[in-house]
């Protein structure tokens, strides 16, 4: 009897094992009610929603730990899931990113990153409020006044008579090279270099070309290949620093680089570097391009978008319609939200009719182009009838960055629309990228240990934002 009772008992202690996890799952469901505010964990939550749409939903980083939410299943939609993990992680400053149709993950609040569904979902509204060329045309000026705005470029202080610094050229075959530092606004300089053909039969196009956030700035040696053999087909270059980047970095240190003026500025040394080369001699105007990938993409982008006198622009891996850019210094200013609501995809956009390249991959978020934010930027251009002038090189395999093969397909399309000379460049029928590769030293405008760095530059951000009546939170940022 005893040995009947000892195995009663095991069995009932075997399946009090299996039962208290269902028993403990189910409590907080119906312990829940309006005395409690309905308040459950959030992670019990998300296991529902698991549940009824048959998902997998990470929280690898552990978010969601310690975290309990009022009214937590009543914000479940039965037949939107999107909806559904908004409505539960957004009092927490979380977001979902959907790795694929049956796996999402949990990340922290993220405001230039979404979801490709996002994305499309956004340019499907977005045709919504244009179908010809005058809604467009309505629809492009708002946009560029409110990207003006919000870019506080009209704060800018203006200088009659700049500071200019440049050394002495380097020649090389085919091209030149001379370092510059041109004062922007009082006592803050941009700094770069320029390449120049050796030789110009009648007026030079200009190029510029802003920097991206790859490693070494605008002296690695990919992005002074491209300059060069830019300069070699025909036009006058400027490759120049990010805000708070490279020499930029003597005035400012580079944790300012992460704030909201870093895009201001950056976006103003490209005009302000473009009003220096259209006012030297022997400069065609209406041969201007841009070019620039990653963070120098999207500044490839807001330049061509305000300014009519850049005539051909080939942005590369950054033309994204789910993605703003993750760096302050691409969407620290709120020209994302001008029209209530535009991405870079719009942005790019309002180049039409002028000549565009796209340049795409399928490493990051360009990677769906060819298929949603491409058609939809040549519906515009049809608004023009000029479908012709804007195009999409894709490179499946490859990932961010702007190597040989993306060079290749923008010096094609710059010689066509600026009508440089590609044959300069061509050795035994193939594009050659041969030039001289020079010392981070050589291309200093200020000198090796900044010490032509003028008197009159200042280094305090304070001074900064103060020239655009503008105060900078020290206690958000330092």
């Amino acid at each position: 009897m005893d040995y009947i009772k000892s195995h009663i008992v095991n069995i009932y202690s075997w399946k009090s094992i299996i039962l208290l996890p269902v028993l403990f799952s189910g409590f907080y469901s119906w312990s829940q009610n309006s005395d409690n505010n309905f308040n459950k964990p959030i992670s019990k939550t998300i296991e529902v929603i698991e549940e009824i749409y048959n998902i997998k939903i990470n929280d690898d980083r552990n978010l969601l730990d310690n975290k309990t939410l009022d009214y937590a299943d009543w914000r479940i939609e039965q037949n939107n899931l999107e909806v559904s993990l908004t409505a539960i992680l957004a009092p927490f400053d979380l977001m979902y990113w959907k790795e694929s149709d049956s796996v999402y993950n949990i990340r922290k609040f993220d405001y230039p990153r979404r979801t490709p569904d996002v994305g499309k979902e956004r340019l499907h509204y977005l045709n919504t409020l244009y179908s010809n060329k005058p809604e467009w045309e309505e629809r492009k000026s708002i946009l560029q006044s409110c990207i003006i705005d919000a870019l506080k470029l009209d704060n800018a202080p203006q200088l009659e008579n700049p500071n200019i610094i440049l050394t002495k050229k380097r020649k090389y075959q085919g091209y030149s090279v001379e370092n510059i530092a041109l004062e922007v606004v009082p006592g803050v300089y941009t700094n770069g270099s320029i390449y120049k053909p050796q030789k110009v039969k009648n007026k030079a196009a200009v190029i510029l070309s802003p920097n991206g956030h790859f490693s070494n700035g605008r002296y690695r040696e990919s992005e002074q290949i491209r300059c060069a053999n830019l300069a070699k087909m025909g036009a006058i270059v400027v490759s120049y620093d990010l805000f708070a980047w490279g020499e930029s970095s003597l005035q400012f240190e580079s944790k300012y680089h992460k704030t909201s003026i870093a895009q201001t500025m950056q976006v103003l040394n490209g005009k302000k570097l473009l009003d220096h080369l259209l006012a030297l001699p022997k400069i065609d105007s209406n041969r201007v391009g841009i070019t620039g990938g990653s963070g120098g993409g999207s500044h490839s982008l807001f330049l061509t978008a305000i300014d009519d006198r850049i005539k051909v622009s080939v942005p590369v891996v950054m033309v994204s319609s789910y993605f703003s850019g993750g760096c302050p210094c691409e969407s620290g200013q709120p020209i994302h939200l001008c029209g209530n609501g535009t991405n870079n995809a719009e942005i790019s956009a309002m180049a039409a009719p002028r000549p565009q390249l796209v340049i795409s991959d399928g490493g990051d978020w360009t990677q769906h182009v060819p298929e949603l934010e491409y058609p939809y930027i040549k519906k515009v251009y049809s608004f023009y009838n000029a479908e012709e002038n804007v195009n999409n090189v894709h490179f499946p395999d490859e990932g961010h960055n702007y190597k040989a093969s993306k060079r290749k397909a923008m010096y094609a399309f710059m010689a066509e629309k600026l009508e440089l000379d590609l044959s300069n460049i061509i050795e035994d029928g193939k594009i050659s990228e041969n030039i001289q590769i020079e010392t981070e030293n050589q291309m200093k405008a200020f000198g090796t240990n900044g010490g032509n760095l003028p008197k009159n530059s200042i280094h305090n951000i304070n001074e900064l934002y103060a020239l655009f009546g503008l105060t900078y939170d020290k206690d958000k940022h330092d």
